[in-house]
This record gives C-alpha cells, sequence and structure tokens, in this order.
C-alpha cells in the first residue's frame, strides 16, 4: 500500500511462507535482478556450463540467502509446501539440478527475504500498510513482473490506481 513507506517494498507482492507468534518470513515475487543465478551462485564443485534460471531479489534481509520456489514438489529435496502448487527450498541438490539440468517450468531462485519481528506485520496490516489475498500459484510463477502488483490488486477486487497514501488509511 503507499502508506508503506519503505522503498525496499514499494509495489512489492510478497508470498507470505510463514506467520507465526515469532515473526513472519516472506518473499517479494516481483523483483527480478538483472543477473542470471549462474552468476551469483558459488557451489563446490563448480556448476558445469552456463544456466538461463533467473534471478529475483526476495527481499532486504539476508541477501546472501537463496531460496527456491517451485509449483511442483521436488521430490528428493527437502522443501516446504506454501500453498497449492508452490513449495519453498534451500536444498543446495535441488539448486544445482536447476542450474545443471535446467529447472522446471514453474522455478523461481531468489537471494534475500523479507522479515518481521513478533507483532510487526500484523501492526502493519492492522494500518493498512498491506492488502491481503489468497495464495495463488498462477500470480507466482506465471504473471510477468511488470504487471504482478497490478494483477494481484485487481484480483481482490480492488483497482489499483484509487489506491492513494493518506495518513494511516486508504482513500
Amino acid at each position: 500500500m503507499p502508506q508503506l513507506a519503505d522503498p525496499n517494498f514499494d509495489h512489492s507482492v510478497i508470498l507470505l511462507c510463514e506467520h507465526g507468534k515469532d515473526g513472519a518470513f516472506g518473499l517479494i515475487l516481483n523483483k527480478p535482478a538483472d543477473q542470471l543465478a549462474s552468476e551469483v551462485v558459488r557451489m563446490t564443485p563448480s556448476i558445469s556450463g552456463p544456466s538461463d534460471l533467473g534471478l529475483w531479489i526476495g527481499g532486504p534481509v539476508a541477501p546472501e540467502r537463496g531460496w527456491i520456489l517451485v509449483g511442483d514438489s521436488p521430490g528428493d529435496a527437502e522443501s516446504v509446501q506454501v500453498s497449492t502448487g508452490v513449495f519453498l527450498s534451500t536444498a543446495p541438490s535441488l539448486l544445482r539440478r536447476c542450474l545443471e539440468a535446467g529447472p522446471p517450468p514453474r522455478t523461481r531462485f531468489l537471494t534475500g527475504c523479507a522479515g518481521w519481528t513478533t507483532g510487526q506485520l500484523d501492526a502493519e496490516v492492522a494500518a493498512s500498510a498491506w492488502l491481503i489475498s489468497d495464495v495463488d500459484a498462477e500470480l507466482v510463477f506465471d504473471v510477468p513482473s511488470s504487471t504482478l502488483w497490478e494483477e494481484a490488486i485487481r484480483r481482490i477486487g480492488v483497482d489499483p490506481f484509487s489506491l492513494q497514501a493518506g495518513g494511516s488509511s486508504v482513500h
């Protein structure tokens, strides 16, 4: 929402992966990087050959940390199902497979994440700083990043051009 005056989250769509009594964790979905994952990932032994796996900025926290989102269960790689058709993993074996054999169709590799301390996200939601919707795998993987924010807002029945900052509420 416009009243969230943090440039890290301007027009961001966040996949909220965990939200509990100890805080919250999510990944920005619509911030592509200007590099490929193979240009920044360092593995031992080295990756064999070039890869077209894209790189996305998942958030300002822990930018050295990598996260893999996939649309199907990665099988033998450890993962957590975030929602129907959305799995999260940090498994080096999955990353290597995505870089060397090519990523499955619905795959995102992200660096960094978004994090909130206990109660912080709840307070931001109460202050109308975020709009909330159900997770949709199509939005996560298939909608172009350039239109994702607008599309996500339209899917909950809101005209994105009607949103304006005004104190702590939406007008």
